[in-house]
């Protein structure tokens, strides 16, 4: 008890020497002294001085200044420093009080911050204070506060689109606001009115600002804005007009008619359920339907000399029938014996094939569909190669120059001497012709060849693309000078909107307007997940005037249009009667489309400082944007550090986000401030941008370090994520950019006539003429489509004069460099027809 009293004694005698100190010190005075300096009394000398109030961050609006306030206790002395220099003593205003709960002395500072003083150091550096208290103790600092100048631009940088929906389909309006000290917040209006998504979850408001509007509804159609506000001003983007509409359904049918007098009955539906509305489309098909009645139903019948006219139509329609037919197989006797009436010597077709037989029950033998060349010949004239086409070393590379020239009697002759080796005077060459207004002018991303009816192959080398020019495509007597490029995005802008999406190259074959016979096939590379049901797929085609329009929507092809597609896994094969500029573009259907991307990661090759940097590119999945990156990086002097990996990217309009790990601390540190870096999910979507990465700054501890051991990670927020461990040496460059990853493709860009091709034109012919007529069983081309499984194809095979012909220019466009000739031979075998009238060349064909 007593220590209590002393204690409590001491205390109050404390505070009657504070009391005492303040009235002597003149601290009950509030008015604006110069000075911020007082001395403490002894009971309160040993403490340090923290602060009650710390400058905060500020914005600056307009002219008007802003103060900013610093609190502590106890104190002796407060001054605010400004960007690394004190703030002069006159400009402080001071306030001296004292805490009632405490009974410390309480000192506050203030001082007024202007904007002709911030925009003196503007682009040096952000403006910053912070206060400094002293006590007879020591010194304390306050945070950093940081005073920037704040505005809002007038103009946005994306503004919404209007379009034109659906009902139910998924609407995607693009904003990005206006640039802005500080970043504006947007909101969403429609006719005026503000969108809540909280009230009303058919709305959903990315992170990105973009406004989704689930599943569109009639009561979706409006006016829509996207606002941008912050402290300084409100913007408002132009308005974009959503327009629901409705497409027209078909009512059930209606009950059959009663059997007429002319022996047909009717039935009829109405585009009722629903009616089109808003701009809908009407309803596709037939409304009226009609049927014969049988005998029994009909109310009266056909006799007497109508019967003896009906019966004489039948004649003449069977007697025309059977001239036909003769006139058809007189035609087919003369094609069989030769042909073209334009080939010299048409004996080189089938040069040196010899004739053999095969045996059914033994489809595994090499020699199926084989045919050994006769290489003796060594000049001749014909329409075509004279080279065989397993030797590869001996195919026309024809980048170079014409291989065929007209002769006098419309026969064509091989230059058997060198071809000229400069790609840039054939180019010049062809573009002083008018027809080749359209022909490009990169030379390393375009292939050229000459090609008359026996077709040929253009090949862009490790780029995924690809001209298949099958046999009779060109006209007999026609020769053609033809190009394939790809075009590089950013020259080429495609009007994308909503949730639509670049998926392949865009690729060119020309020149325009060349006439052909039947349909050539264009291969590239799509970077979707290949699932129709996530997808809208669009075959884009630029015409004339150099608009781009929709020709194809895949999945619901007509065999009637000239244009055809097959969508594999990473390949679209591209049915085509006209050459042109092509490219794929997706639109989502829900957020579960996902595109792929290649992950791939350089690092300097050599480093001589302590700062090394790792780039991480996020880039389509196709092989023509990996080739353009691999020759960016070899001419930056890039190395390859790991393998690339594929990420599937989904619709889910989130971020790309990438962070680095695990590294040892006691060698290496990031320099990266945040957590991680982002790419903008719009970015990646739009497929137009295409060498986005990230750059990742590392810095070595001593120059010693050369052993480097990380975990680098590629997410979507809410998504999949990839995982790469680094382990490596940075001072050994052991994996060079073209030897692994980018396999050199050894192939000629350009083959001509038999070269290109698995098969050999006779034996092609044999095949198309023995599967192209219907068998009651079904052996038949069906079931040569349905043996390569492209039975989904059927319509479209049917379609074609042979269908026995474009089934097998699939086959060749799909395995040129794959193709096992034994399997196809297989395959035949396995259809039941005698292989010897299919494959045998006999010494007379000869």
């Amino acid at each position: 008890m007593p220590l209590l009293l002393g204690s409590f004694v001491r205390c109050a005698f404390s505070a009657t020497l504070l009391v005492l100190w303040l009235v002597l010190a003149g601290f009950t005075c509030t008015g604006s002294e110069h000075t911020a300096t007082a001395t403490l009394p002894a009971a309160f000398s040993d403490l340090l001085p923290h602060f009650l109030v710390e400058p905060e961050d500020e914005y600056i609006v307009k002219n008007k200044p802003v103060t900013l306030t610093c609190r502590s206790t106890p104190a002796t002395q407060i001054y605010f420093k400004c960007n690394g220099e004190w703030v002069h003593q006159d400009d402080h205003l001071i306030e001296r009080t004292v805490d009632p709960a405490t009974a410390l002395p309480v000192m506050q500072v203030t001082i007024d911050i202007t904007r002709q003083q911030v925009e003196k150091i503007f682009g040096l550096d952000e403006y910053w204070c912070q206060c400094v208290a002293w006590s007879t103790t020591g010194t304390q600092k306050s945070q950093k506060a940081y005073i920037r100048i704040a505005y809002l631009r007038k103009n946005f940088e994306e503004e919404p689109q209007g379009k034109e929906v659906a009902l139910d389909q998924e609407v995607l309006l693009h904003c990005h606001p206006p640039e802005g000290v500080p970043q504006a917040e947007v909101e969403w209006q429609r006719n005026e009115d503000v969108i809540d998504p909280a009230s009303d979850p058919n709305f959903f408001i990315t992170t990105d600002h973009n406004l989704v509007i689930k599943k569109a509804r009639l009561a979706d159609t409006g006016n829509y804005t996207c606002v941008a506000k912050n402290i300084v001003a409100r913007r408002k983007s132009t308005s974009a007009t959503v327009l629901v509409y409705v497409d027209g359904g078909w009512s059930e049918w209606s009950k059959w008619s009663a059997c007429g007098a002319d022996c047909s009955m009717w039935r009829s539906r109405e585009c009722t359920q629903p009616s089109p509305g808003t701009g809908g489309k009407d309803c596709q098909g037939l409304d009226l339907q009609s049927l014969n009645c049988t005998s029994e139903q009909c109310p009266q019948t056909v006799s007497g000399a109508e019967d003896v006219a009906l019966y004489i139509g039948m004649v003449a329609v069977a007697l025309c029938l059977t001239l036909l037919l003769i006139v058809v197989v007189l035609v087919y006797r003369r094609k069989k014996e030769g042909l073209d009436a334009d080939v010299a010597d048409s004996s080189i077709l089938t040069t040196g094939f010899q004739p053999m037989g095969i045996k059914p029950s033994k489809p595994e033998n090499s020699h199926l569909l084989t045919i050994q060349p006769d290489l003796t010949t060594t000049t001749t004239s014909y329409q075509g190669t004279l080279r065989s086409r397993h030797d590869a070393t001996a195919k026309f590379s024809m980048t170079n120059g014409p291989l065929l020239d007209p002769l006098p009697n419309g026969s064509h002759t091989l230059h058997n001497g060198k071809l000229n080796s400069d790609p840039a005077e054939f180019v010049s060459r062809l573009s002083t012709q008018t027809y080749f207004k359209t022909l490009p002018r990169d030379v390393a991303n375009t292939s050229y060849g000459t090609f008359n009816f026996l077709g040929g192959r253009l090949t862009i080398p490790n780029t995924g693309i690809s001209l298949l020019i099958p046999p009779e495509a060109i006209p007999r007597g026609k020769i053609y000078e033809i190009y394939l490029t790809v075009q590089r995005k950013e020259d080429l802008r495609l009007p994308l909107a909503g949730c639509q999406t670049l998926l392949s190259p865009v690729v060119s074959c020309g020149p325009l307007g060349v006439v052909l016979s039947r349909p050539v096939i264009l291969s590239m590379d799509h970077c979707s997940d290949a699932c129709l049901d996530n997808w809208a797929v669009r075959l884009k085609k630029q015409n004339y005037e150099g608009a781009w329009e929709d020709v194809l929507l895949m999945g619901e092809e007509l065999v009637s249009e000239p244009y055809y597609c097959q969508l594999e896994a990473e390949t679209c094969r591209l049915f085509s009667e006209q050459l042109g500029t092509f490219a794929l573009v997706g639109e989502s259907l829900h957020m579960g489309a996902a595109k792929r991307l290649r992950l791939v990661l350089f690092s300097d090759a050599y480093c001589s400082t302590l700062e090394y940097n790792i780039r991480v590119y996020c880039m389509d999945d196709t092989q023509d944007v990996f080739k353009e990156v691999m020759q960016m990086e070899r001419q930056l002097g890039g190395r390859l550090i790991d393998e690339p990996h594929i990420l599937l990217f989904k619709d889910s309009y989130h971020n790309l986000r990438l962070s680095i790990h695990d590294m040892p601390q006691a060698h290496w540190r990031s320099k990266l401030l945040a957590g991680y870096q982002e790419i903008p999910f719009y970015h990646i979507w739009n497929g137009s941008q295409r060498y986005l990465h990230c750059t990742f700054t590392l810095e070595r501890l001593s120059l010693s370090t050369c052993e480097l051991t990380c975990q680098l990670c590629v997410w979507q927020v809410e998504g999949e994520g990839q995982s790469f461990s680094l382990d490596f040496n940075i001072a050994k460059d052991t994996r060079a950019l073209d030897s692994e990853f980018l396999l050199m493709d050894s192939n000629a860009t350009a083959l001509a006539g038999p070269s290109a091709f698995q098969i050999p034109y006779l034996i092609r012919q044999k095949i198309c003429s023995s599967l192209d007529a219907p068998c009651p069983n079904g052996a038949d081309w069906r079931m040569l489509a349905q043996r390569l499984k492209l039975e989904r194809h059927m319509s479209f095979f049917a379609s074609k004069a042979s269908p026995t012909s474009v089934i097998l220019d699939l086959w060749e466009a799909q395995h040129f460099h794959s193709g096992n000739i034994n399997q196809l031979a297989t395959v035949m075998a396995d259809i039941g027809k005698q292989e010897a009238m299919i494959f045998l060349v006999s010494d007379g064909e000869c």
